[in-house]
């Protein structure tokens, strides 16, 4: 299937039918993008299989999603059946060998492959505030967030981490304003329940450690094949933020780790994006940028991005306009949108004498497609008509039982299968609290105790003349002295107990007008 640095897609036809030539993707210019289009049933999943193999098999390692569990058979051999002898008939695919891939199942919620995990600390603040679609004020206190997190020793991995902090900055905020500058309570109140909102559709599952290594995604076998990185999208597609969360880490990690290498003879990585409407439609605004960035500046590292998708219109045209090879397969154009989507098509390409291309997008057969690649210095060849080859792999999903055997001897296996919660943010700050709520209860009981004492032995009572007994209390085992008949109150003591009396009038009045606020003198 590769000949010459080239992989094998399929041999075009002649307008009589008869076989033209063999149509094949230059890997020199595989990292220059590209778009497979089609109406459901068309066979795109199929050209995606063969894309892989052929990259596999050029030692270049492939990423992609796998939406409706069907691209699982990569990694088991072929089976001989009729329809597929019958292709390989028709375009002269002599011998058509079978094979198995290597390939490594990913799932972010761990059922279907091994975990994908990133930490809330390698998502960042800025990252994190655009796929919330935050305003500037919450971008702002994320970014205070990390900030204290940083200072501090913080570590920030899962979603408790990072909700534990906003909790401490929300109970704290006065003070925490003084030295980070505002920090509403209403903006942490409003990323918190953001955050809620990615937790209800799973991020729990993909923030924590241990984190996933792009290196891990861009292994080679012994014998030099590509390894096929398949990421289960069928229940992940039904939480497009957090698949967008993870496609936008997944890119930024990308730009922030591989070095320019300018244009090499092979890609070092290829992305498909099955179902790539998916990936836009109701997509934040920030993930599109992101992907537009992507694509016109990973070129030079390497990487190649392949969209597959059922109809052209569903990739934005800035994008569209940077995917140089095009594998177009039929669109039915029985409305209005796709009567436009097949004259999008058709004029994308580089027009062929023999044929209409707007004609014949809509009279293809299954496995049948309209192919251009990129060819001597880059420019895009004349579009053919083409049939695809068949895979050399299993057509169709390998089952339960061989999924758990391919991922038993998966080069990643026991890497990411286990979660691992070391300390972080939210043990730090419990800790805090808890020893807070110690000291706290500490003091309180410290108060009590004088109190408690003062009271038993009768300190706590009035010492003011006239609001107790003022005398000194008698020596323990003393007797009082008998008082027997009236005895007359000396001038002193009248004078003390007309004193007392005024006194105590004042300070009760007082004590009323402080409480009812509305007592007149």
């Amino acid at each position: 299937m590769l000949q010459d640095g080239k992989l094998y897609i399929g041999t075009s036809r002649k307008p009589d039918d008869t076989i033209n030539k063999g149509e094949y993707l230059d890997l020199k210019y595989g990292n220059r993008h590209g778009l497979v289009t089609g109406a459901t049933g068309t066979g795109k999943t199929v050209t995606l299989q063969i894309l892989a193999e052929g990259f596999s098999n050029a030692g270049v390692p492939v990423f992609c999603a796998d939406v409706k569990g069907d691209l699982s058979g990569i990694g088991a051999v072929g089976e001989p059946k009729d329809f597929l002898q019958k292709r390989a008939t028709e375009i002269g695919l002599d011998p058509y060998d079978f094979q198995e891939f290597p390939v490594i199942f990913w799932d972010l919620y761990g059922e279907k492959g091994h975990r994908v995990r990133t930490t809330m600390t390698e998502m960042g603040p800025l990252l994190l505030s655009r796929l919330m679609n935050a305003t500037d004020a919450q971008e702002g206190v994320l970014n205070i967030a990390f900030k204290i997190a940083d200072e501090g020793g913080l570590a920030l991995l899962d979603l408790k981490d990072l909700q534990a902090l906003l909790n401490y900055m929300g109970e704290n905020a006065t003070a925490l304003s003084n030295k980070y500058g505002f920090i509403s309570k209403s903006s942490v109140g409003s990323i918190q329940r953001e955050l809620l909102i990615l937790e209800q559709q799973g991020a729990e599952h993909f923030f924590g450690e241990p984190a996933l290594k792009i290196t891990d995604i861009m292994r080679t076998t012994r014998d030099g094949r590509g390894a096929i990185s398949v990421l289960a999208a069928d229940k992940l597609m039904m939480n497009p933020r957090l698949y967008g969360t993870f496609l936008l880490w997944l890119m930024s990690e990308l730009f922030e780790q591989l070095p320019e290498i300018g244009d090499p003879e092979k890609p070092k990585l290829v992305f498909f994006f099955d179902e790539a409407h998916l990936l836009f439609n109701d997509a934040p605004k920030v993930l599109v940028e992101r992907v537009e960035q992507v694509v016109r500046l990973i070129r030079s590292k390497g990487v190649g991005v392949y969209f597959v998708t059922q109809n052209p219109l569903d990739v934005p045209e800035t994008v569209l306009a940077q995917l140089g090879n095009r594998v177009q397969h039929a669109l039915r154009a029985y409305t209005p949108r796709e009567q436009k989507a097949v004259k999008t098509a058709a004029d994308t390409f580089r027009p062929n004498p023999d044929f209409d291309c707007a004609t014949v997008i809509t009279n293809l057969g299954t496995g049948e497609a309209l192919v251009s690649t990129l060819e001597a210095k880059g420019a895009p060849s004349m579009v053919e008509r083409t049939l695809i080859r068949p895979p050399s792999s299993r057509l169709g999903p390998i089952t339960e039982a061989e999924r758990a055997e391919l991922m038993k001897i998966s080069p990643v296996a026991g890497l990411y299968d286990e979660d691992f919660d070391r300390e972080s943010a939210y043990e730090i700050l419990a800790a805090r609290a808890a020893k807070s709520t110690e000291q706290a209860e500490a003091a309180r009981k410290a108060e009590e105790e004088p109190a408690e004492q003062e009271a038993s032995t009768g300190g706590s009572r009035w010492t003011l003349p006239g609001f107790g007994n003022d005398e000194p209390a008698a020596p323990t085992g003393a007797k009082p002295k008998p008082r027997s008949g009236y005895q007359r109150e000396t001038i002193a003591e009248a004078a003390m107990k007309t004193v007392a009396r005024t006194v105590a009038s004042s300070l009760g009045r007082a004590l009323v007008r402080g409480i009812l606020g509305s007592l007149r003198r």
